[in-house]
């Protein structure tokens, strides 16, 4: 067999593995909690739905808009650490290392302590607002002087901003503890008790933003190889760059607006992929996609048996498997693309 045929073969088949395993991630997520609910009951709920029966009702309820609100969330994410991982060619990079999350929750909680803020629309755009500036703030914080934004620049600036954001969320909620509950919603770090309302409030921009990433994957792909090489294939670097940067930061608002604050997803996900996948964004994207949200959901639905009756939040479950991966990393001084 021609060896390019092959290897097509073989991506294809490790995608459409991919595609299952969220599959099957997802119906888990559905079935398994304080009450398990048989597949026949989970199909009736969905499709010959009873009000009257206990079953379809805590799947039409709860079970089906928690694990929608984590596919969307666990896929925001790890396109989001993967796009930003090529843009900074840094394999230690994701939006809670360089202060993109922590910025959004600052405004959300800005919102919320010193504006009353509660619509849940006006909310949202808190969070991409906050995503926003702290995203430009790493970047000229970590451009700054001739290192022309290195690496360990970024994750430098990107730690000092998620901590700066961090104290000062902690200053407003100690100044203003009564508004702590309201905010909970996204101090939590979970997907539990997500209504479709708020799902329904965001995934366009979620829509708008892989459109566009999709349209960019060829020059994406590009992108990670030499700057310089870029430039001789003809590439705008620096439109794509703007382009690539803005997808990044749509996703990552977009995650933390939904769930809160939940890490390394978009660390682990994009070297798992590259393992898989190489280089070529065509299959790297969506099987990021897949696999973040196939991560999130069994991290959500494994958090319901740990300490029951009780559910642990679902961002502690991926911090439990993040740290020990992001510490391997950095021991093995894996700090670019290349």
């Amino acid at each position: 067999m021609n060896p390019i045929l092959s290897t097509s073969f073989s991506l294809r088949v490790r995608f459409i593995l991919c595609g299952l395993l969220l599959f099957i991630a997802f119906i888990l997520s559905i079935s398994f909690g304080q009450t398990s609910i048989p597949l026949s009951s989970l199909v009736d709920a969905i499709f010959n739905y009873d009000a009257s029966n206990v079953e379809h009702i805590i799947v039409r309820t709860d079970r089906l808009s928690r694990a929608l609100t984590a596919t969307l969330v666990g896929a925001g994410l790890a396109v989001s650490g993967c796009l930003i991982q090529v843009l900074t060619r840094n394999s230690l990079a994701s939006p809670s290392l360089l202060g993109i999350n922590s910025g959004a929750l600052f405004f959300v909680v800005l919102g919320v302590s010193l504006f009353t803020v509660s619509d849940i629309n006006q909310l949202i755009g808190m969070a991409f607002l906050g995503a926003v500036v702290s995203a430009t703030l790493v970047y000229i914080l970590g451009a700054h002087g001739n290192s022309n934004g290195s690496p360990l620049k970024m994750i430098l600036a990107g730690t000092a901003i998620s901590a700066l954001f961090l104290s000062c969320t902690q200053a407003l909620l100690i100044v203003n503890n009564e508004n702590m509950e309201s905010v909970l919603f996204w101090l939590a770090g979970s997907v539990s008790n997500r209504e479709l309302t708020l799902l329904s409030s965001v995934w366009p921009f979620f829509l708008v933003a892989a459109l566009f990433t999709a349209f960019l994957t060829p020059h994406i792909t590009i992108l990670m190889l030499e700057e310089d090489v870029a430039k001789g294939l003809g590439q705008n670097v620096t439109v794509i760059k703007i382009c690539v940067a803005i997808c990044a930061v749509v996703f990552a608002a977009g995650a933390v607006a939904l769930a809160g604050l939940i890490g390394f997803i978009g660390l682990i996900i994009p070297h798992i992929t590259r393992h898989f996948f190489g280089v070529n964004q065509r299959w790297g994207l969506p099987a990021n996609a897949f696999l973040g949200a196939s991560l999130l959901l069994l991290s959500d639905t494994l958090s319901r048996f740990i300490m029951p009756p009780q559910e642990l939040p679902v961002g502690v479950m991926t911090a439990l498997l993040g740290t020990p991966f992001f510490i391997y990393l950095a021991r093995k001084g894996n700090t670019n693309n290349g």
